[in-house]
C-alpha cells in the first residue's frame, strides 16, 4: 500500500492592486456612515422611549397597588376603632343603667318607708324629682306634725366625656 502523498502547498492568490479612492467616494462613505449612525441613534431612541413608557406604566401600577393596600389597611383600622368605640359605649351604657337601676331601687325603698311612716304618724310628704342624662335631682318635703324636713340632693351619673 503506497503512502499518502503530502498535500500540495497552498496557492496564494495575487493581491488586488490597492484601490485609489476618489474625493467623491470619500464623501459618499462619510454620508453612508452618517446615515448608518442616524439609523442606529433612531433605533436606540425608539427603544429608550419604549422603555420609558413601560417604566411609567409599571410605576403607575405600583402606585395603584400601594394605594389599594393603604386603603385596605385604613379601612381595617377604622373598622377596628369603630368596634372598640362601640364596645366602650355599650359598657358605659351598661354601667350607667346599673347605677340608674340602683338609684331607682333606693328611691322605691325610701318611698315605701315614708309611705309606711306617713300612715303611722299621720304626717305626709311631698316631693319631686328631675331626671336628666347626667344626674338625678331630688326635692323632698316631709311634714310630721309641726316639723318640716326638706331634702334636696343631686346625684350625678358617672358618664365619661
Amino acid at each position: 500500500s503506497p503512502l499518502p502523498s503530502p498535500p500540495p502547498p497552498p496557492v496564494e492568490k495575487p493581491k488586488p492592486p490597492p484601490k485609489v479612492v476618489t474625493n467623491n467616494e470619500l464623501q459618499a462613505i462619510k454620508i453612508q456612515a452618517w446615515w448608518r449612525g442616524t439609523l442606529v441613534r433612531r433605533t436606540l431612541l425608539h427603544a429608550a422611549l419604549r422603555a420609558c413608557i413601560i417604566q411609567y406604566w409599571w410605576k403607575q401600577k405600583l402606585a395603584e397597588l400601594l394605594e389599594k393596600k393603604r386603603r385596605a389597611i385604613l379601612q381595617y383600622y377604622a373598622r377596628e376603632k369603630w368596634a372598640v368605640i362601640r364596645l366602650q359605649s355599650w359598657v358605659r351604657m351598661w354601667r350607667v343603667r346599673l347605677r340608674y337601676c340602683r338609684l331607682l331601687h333606693a328611691v322605691r325603698i325610701i318611698q315605701v318607708y315614708w309611705r309606711w311612716h306617713n300612715c303611722h304618724t299621720r304626717g305626709f310628704f311631698r316631693g319631686s324629682y328631675e331626671l336628666t342624662a347626667r344626674q338625678l335631682g331630688l326635692e323632698l318635703e316631709i311634714f310630721l306634725g309641726s316639723h318640716i324636713c326638706r331634702i334636696t340632693d343631686c346625684i350625678p351619673f358617672p358618664i365619661k366625656n
